[in-house]
C-alpha cells in the first residue's frame, strides 16, 4: 500500500500501535530469560543429585555461552535475510523446544554416551545438548528484536523502547524464582523445564497475527508511520529489507569495533551474575532453593528499573540538541560508575546476605541500563538492513566474553574453595564486574569520539 508523505509539518505520533509491538518484544525477552534461568535456580539441588562440581557446572553454563555466542553471529544475518517476522517466529519456536528437552536431559545423556563412548557424565553431557538447542534459538531474540525497534520507533524512542523489551529479562529474572521452585517441588524438576519452555509457543501465536513490516502493517495510521518514519526526512531512501553488507565491510568500521568492545567486556557481567548468584548466596549463607525466592526477586526487580530509566536517559540530551550517539554516551558514562558499589559485596557481607543482594542489584541495574543504550547505539550508526548483523557480530563478542568469565569463575571457586578461601574468588570476580562499564566506555569513546566522526561508505552512508 503507497502512502504519501506531503506535509511538512512537524510529524506527531498519531497512534501507539508501535507500542503494541514494544509489548510483543517485552514478553519474548521475558520468556526468553525464564527458560535460560531455569537450570541455575536449580543448579544447587541439581548438582548435588549428579555430583556435579563447580566445573561441571561452568562447563554446561559455558557451552550455553559458546554457542548462544556463535548462532548470535549467524542469527544476525538470518534476521536480516528473512526479515523480523519470520526470523523471530523461527527462534522461539527453536528455544522453547530446547528448553522442554532439558526434561529429557538424562536420557540423552545416556543414550549420546552410550552411541559415542564419551567419557563425560550423561547428566552433564544431556545438559549440554539441550542447553545447545536452547542457544540456537534465543540467539535470535536480540538481533530480532532490535531490528523490530529500528522498523518501528524513531531514533528519539528506540532506546525508551529497548529498554522496556530489555526490562522483560529482568521480569523473566524475577518470575523464575517465584515459579521455578515452586514447579519443582510439587511435580519435580523436569516439570519446571517443560512447563516454564512451554510458554514461548503460546507467545508465537499472537506474533504471527499481530506483526508485519510497518509499510504493510493495517494497523498504524499513516501518521503514525511518517512519525516512526520521521528520521529519513530528507535523507536519501534506504531500502530496509535489501541485502545486508558483508562481515568484512562491517567489521572495517570503528562503530562496529566500538559495539564489539562495548560486549565483550560487559556481557559476561550479566553472565555471572545469572549464573553464578543463586551459588554464591548458597556458598556464603547456605541458602537452600526456596530461600533464593525473596532475594532474587528483590534484585531483579531492581533491574528492571535500571533498564527503562537507563533507557529513558539519552532523551534528556537529545531535547538540548545532542546527537543520539553523543546522547547515549553521555549517558553511558553516568551508568558507568554505578557498577563500582559491587565492590563493597564481600567486604561488607558478614552483615547479612541482604547487603550483597542490593549492591548486586545496583550493579545490575547498571547492567541493564547500559544494555537498553549499546543496543540502541547500532540502530543511531548503522541502516535498518544491517541492524541484526551488526547485533549478531556484537553478541558473538559479548558470548565470548561471558564463555570466559564464566569458566574463569568455575576454574576460581574451584580452586579457593579447595583452599576453604572460596570468598576470595568471588571478590576477583565482583572486582571484574564493578570495573567493565568504565574500562568499556573508554575504549569505545577513544573508537568513535563522536556521532560526526562515525563515518560511513557511501553504501551504508543513510543511518
Amino acid at each position: 500500500m503507497t502512502r504519501n508523505r506531503t506535509s511538512d509539518a512537524a510529524p506527531t505520533a498519531g497512534g501507539n500501535f508501535r507500542w503494541t509491538i514494544c509489548a510483543l518484544l517485552f514478553f519474548a525477552t521475558t520468556v526468553n530469560y525464564l527458560d535460560r534461568q531455569v537450570l541455575s535456580l536449580l543448579a544447587p539441588s541439581l548438582s548435588k543429585e549428579f555430583g556435579w562440581s563447580n566445573t561441571d557446572y561452568a562447563n554446561i553454563a559455558a557451552a550455553f555461552q559458546f554457542v548462544y555466542a556463535i548462532a548470535l553471529l549467524l542469527a544476525g544475518r538470518i534476521v536480516d535475510r528473512l526479515g523480523t517476522k519470520t526470523a523471530y517466529t523461527l527462534a522461539i519456536v527453536i528455544w522453547s523446544g530446547g528448553a522442554v528437552a532439558h526434561a529429557y536431559s538424562i536420557e540423552l545423556g545416556a543414550g549420546l554416551k552410550a552411541m559415542l563412548g564419551l567419557a563425560v557424565p550423561a547428566s552433564v553431557l544431556g545438559f549440554i545438548v539441550a542447553r545447545t538447542i536452547l542457544a540456537i534459538g534465543e540467539a535470535g531474540n536480540f538481533p530480532a528484536a532490535i531490528r523490530a525497534t529500528a522498523e518501528y520507533f524513531p531514533k528519539s524512542e528506540r532506546s525508551f523502547a529497548t529498554g522496556i523489551f530489555n526490562s522483560g529479562a529482568n521480569i523473566g529474572a524475577i518470575l523464575a524464582p517465584l515459579t521455578v521452585p515452586v514447579l519443582a517441588a510439587i511435580w519435580g524438576w523436569q516439570a519446571a523445564f517443560i512447563w516454564i519452555g512451554g510458554i514461548g509457543f503460546l507467545w508465537v501465536v499472537f506474533w504471527v497475527f499481530l506483526f508485519d513490516e510497518p509499510a504493510r502493517q493495517r494497523r498504524l495510521s499513516r501518521t503514525e508511520l511518517d512519525y516512526i518514519r520521521s528520521d529519513d526526512a530528507g535523507a536519501a531512501p534506504v531500502a530496509a529489507t535489501g541485502p545486508a553488507p558483508g562481515w568484512r565491510t562491517l567489521l572495517g568500521l570503528r562503530q562496529t569495533w566500538a559495539f564489539i568492545v562495548g560486549k565483550f567486556l560487559t556481557d559476561g557481567v550479566w553472565w555471572f551474575f545469572l549464573f553464578w548468584l543463586p551459588k554464591y548466596l548458597t556458598d556464603k549463607y547456605g541458602m537452600a532453593t526456596s530461600d533464593l525466592v525473596l532475594p532474587l526477586a528483590v534484585l531483579y526487580s531492581m533491574t528492571m528499573v535500571g533498564s527503562i530509566g537507563g533507557g529513558a536517559l539519552p532523551t534528556r540530551f537529545m531535547r538540548r540538541g545532542d546527537a543520539p550517539y553523543d546522547s547515549r554516551m553521555k549517558a553511558m558514562l553516568i551508568i558507568a560508575f554505578f557498577p563500582l558499589v559491587v565492590l563493597l559485596a564481600q567486604p561488607l557481607g558478614h552483615f547479612g546476605y541482604w547487603v550483597p543482594v542490593i549492591l548486586i542489584g545496583v550493579g545490575a541495574s547498571a547492567h541493564q541500563a547500559w544494555s537498553a543504550n549499546l543496543l540502541t547505539i547500532t540502530s543511531d550508526l548503522f541502516p535498518r538492513h544491517c541492524v541484526a548483523s551488526v547485533v549478531g557480530i556484537g553478541g558473538l563478542a559479548g558470548g565470548i566474553g561471558g564463555v570466559l568469565v564464566t569458566k574463569v569463575g568455575g576454574r576460581l571457586f574451584d580452586y579457593y574453595g579447595g583452599l576453604g578461601q572460596i570468598q576470595t574468588g568471588y571478590m576477583i570476580m565482583f572486582a571484574f564486574c564493578a570495573l567493565a562499564y568504565l574500562a568499556a566506555w573508554i575504549i569505545m569513546k577513544m573508537l568513535v569520539p563522536t556521532q560526526a566522526t562515525a563515518r560511513l561508505p557511501e553504501e551504508l552512508a543513510h543511518a
